[in-house]
């Protein structure tokens, strides 16, 4: 699902709420986590995960083209933990999602 089917799909299912209303709640949303993640905090939805940065250090890589050698920067990268519940429903019945 891409922004704007969730956007489409809250629509829906709220008919009273515009499209713009909808469209600024989710981008409340997603600019509230993203502002917390980049001053180094934790986002936690209870049944649905937590949003967090994990440090990575600085590195050689290679550039897959030439091959050459190429510094890496250590950075920060989001990283998402899914839920109990989240777990639990997208393993019902013991299926598998492969």
């Amino acid at each position: 699902m891409i922004r704007s089917e969730l956007v489409q799909k809250l629509c829906n299912d709220f008919p009273d709420l515009s499209q713009r209303e909808v469209e600024n709640v989710v981008s409340a949303i997603f600019d509230s986590i993203t502002d917390q993640l980049s001053k180094g905090g934790r986002v936690e939805l209870r049944g649905f995960g937590a949003f967090s940065t994990r440090q990575r250090d600085a590195r050689t890589g290679r550039n897959p083209r030439t091959g050459e050698a190429v510094d890496v920067d250590a950075k920060r990268v989001p990283y998402f933990k899914p839920g109990k519940e989240m777990r639990e429903r997208l393993n019902l019945n013991g299926e598998s999602a492969d």
